[in-house]
């Protein structure tokens, strides 16, 4: 199966983002490394992971950072950038 990997914006080679991309939830302290798969929080979709995020007060946002697939780790203003798009599926 090949990959497409995001560029730091998030967005595909295709030209859009996969909302529905499994993605991982993660203490921005937690370091990653060898066992980040297993420090996860939660695995969900990126729009989940996303909507979770925004929807948190605005100071804990930083305490946390989504990582997609073979893709770098997204800190909380990124993560407000992909929120703030036209295209982000805002209803549930």
């Amino acid at each position: 199966m090949s990959h497409n990997p995001g560029t730091t914006q998030g967005e595909t080679g295709t030209g859009g983002i996969d909302w529905s991309a499994m993605a991982a939830l993660h203490r921005a302290s937690d370091g990653g490394g060898l066992l980040d798969d297993v420090k996860a929080l939660r695995h969900a979709p990126l729009a989940d992971l996303v909507r979770y995020i925004a929807l948190l007060p605005e100071a804990d946002r930083a305490g946390y950072e989504i990582e997609r697939i073979g893709d770098h780790r997204m800190k909380a203003d990124e993560i407000m950038d992909l929120y703030a798009r036209a295209d982000f599926p805002h209803a549930v």
